[in-house]
């Protein structure tokens, strides 16, 4: 009997999409989420005028957006994916290197805050923004390697050692618990931003009606990071 899998998808910079009974879109979603803020911060922090305080606090809400959800997304992977995939026999090896990696990314994440928060409260000069761009492109370049490990070999684990029930489950129970009330709304705007529409569709949501205010969210989310991040027109 052949077994039938879903067609994984795959978006900008992603670095694998292992086959199996999963379809890992939601993690992937994410993941793209992540890498179009880090490239994004990346390349507008050496252009912002040291004196332009109103646009560094602006530009500091917005790291603090992308910081609680990549907590949020660690954290369940840390407190319920890892520990249920040790559980079911995956490989030990790959398990321990990516919760490392979490660790690690830490620190930079913090540099990265503090830097923008100096500037934005009028503390900082041309140097400290030169350190802070230097910061912002050691957090991407680090946090695309952990991404990249994670869509390889952790998926890999992941298709081969877990079930869709599984994954239903890490979603209602870990994943989703990670996010106040309050914060769901916006997790969602800021997750379809800049996704093409067929993968919104795609999106493991609680009603069929969610997909037209995630689309809606996104686009306010779109636009509200072009005027940050100054690729508005």
């Amino acid at each position: 009997m052949t077994t039938t899998h879903p067609e994984q998808i795959r978006l900008e910079g992603q670095a694998a999409a292992p086959d199996g009974p999963i379809d890992l879109v939601g993690m992937f979603v994410m993941h793209r989420g992540f890498r179009r803020d880090l490239e994004a911060f990346a390349a507008v922090v050496p252009a912002v005028p040291v004196a332009d305080r109103a646009r560094w606090r602006r530009l500091s809400r917005r790291f603090a957006r992308f910081a609680r959800y990549l907590h949020a997304h660690h954290s369940g992977e840390d407190a319920g994916l890892w520990p249920l995939l040790a559980e079911r026999g995956a490989d030990p090896a790959v398990l321990d290197a990516l919760e490392a990696e979490h660790a690690g990314i830490d620190p930079a994440l913090a540099a990265v805050a503090a830097g923008l928060r100096e500037l934005a409260a009028g503390r900082g000069d041309s140097a400290a923004r030169a350190e802070l761009a230097a910061q912002a492109v050691a957090l991407r370049d680090g946090l695309s390697a952990h991404l990249a490990h994670e869509e390889s070999d952790g998926m890999e684990q992941v298709q081969r050692h877990l079930t869709p029930e599984d994954w239903d489950r890490l979603e209602r129970e870990v994943f989703s618990k990670e996010y106040r009330p309050h914060e769901m709304l916006g997790a969602l705007g800021w997750t379809v931003s800049a996704i093409p529409d067929d993968v919104v569709g795609r999106l493991p949501v609680p009603h069929p009606a969610m997909l037209a205010v995630a689309r809606f969210l996104g686009r306010r989310a779109a636009r509200a990071d072009a005027r940050t991040f100054g690729t508005a027109r």
